[in-house]
C-alpha cells in the first residue's frame, strides 16, 4: 500500500552519494544482491560498474515502481522472500543494505544475519546503510549501541563506519555507511 500511495519516506529518489563513492573507488565486477530493493535505483549503478545484479523484494508494488525507473536493467528484479528464495549455488560478492534491516522487526535480525552469512563467502562484503538509534518501535527499527557488532561480529569484521551527513528525514542523524567483510 505504501508504494502504491507513494508513502515511502525512506525513498530518497536517487542513488546515495556514499554508494557512488564506494563504486568509484572499488574494483568493478562480481555478483551483488540487493534485498528488499524497493525502488532499486542502485541496480543501474552496480550494473554500469560491471556487476551482475540481483534485486529482490516481496512487494509487487515496489517492483512495479522499480521496473518503471530501471528500463533495461529491470531484468535484475525478482519477486520473492529474501529469507527463503533459492538464489542458486553461485555466491554473491556483495550484499547491499539500504533500509532493509531497518524495515524488519528486531525478532528477525538474527535470521537476517544468518542469511547474509549464508549468501556471502569468506571475503564477501556486506555494504550499505544501517540505522542506529535508541528509539523504540518502528519502522524504522533502529539498531541500539553495539547491536550490529553482536549480530554480525562473529562472522564479519567491520572495516568502515561513517555517519551519513545528508539523509532522508526519517533517518537523519541515525544512518551510517558501513562495510563489513565476511570472515574465513
Amino acid at each position: 500500500a505504501r508504494f502504491r500511495e507513494n508513502r515511502i519516506p525512506w525513498d530518497s529518489g536517487s542513488v546515495p552519494p556514499a554508494l557512488e563513492r564506494y563504486l568509484a573507488r572499488e574494483r568493478s565486477g562480481g555478483r551483488v544482491l540487493i534485498p528488499g530493493c524497493g525502488s532499486a535505483y542502485e541496480v543501474r549503478s552496480f550494473a554500469e560498474k560491471g556487476y551482475e545484479v540481483v534485486a529482490i523484494d516481496f512487494s509487487e508494488a515496489a517492483l512495479e515502481k522499480a521496473t518503471e525507473a530501471l528500463g533495461p536493467w529491470h531484468t535484475a528484479l525478482l519477486h520473492g522472500d529474501f529469507f527463503s528464495y533459492n538464489f542458486g549455488a553461485k555466491p554473491f560478492d556483495i550484499l547491499y543494505e539500504r533500509a532493509f534491516l531497518a524495515s524488519l522487526p528486531p525478532a528477525k535480525w538474527t535470521a537476517y544475519a544468518s542469511r547474509v552469512a549464508e549468501l556471502l563467502p569468506p571475503g564477501g562484503r556486506l555494504i550499505g546503510f544501517f540505522v542506529h538509534g535508541e528509539e523504540r518501535g518502528g519502522p524504522p527499527f533502529c539498531l541500539k549501541a553495539g547491536e550490529l557488532p553482536r549480530l554480525l561480529g562473529e562472522r564479519f569484521e567491520r572495516i568502515e563506519d561513517a555517519l551519513v551527513p545528508a539523509s532522508v528525514p526519517v533517518f537523519e542523524g541515525k544512518e551510517h555507511w558501513e562495510v563489513w567483510i565476511r570472515r574465513n
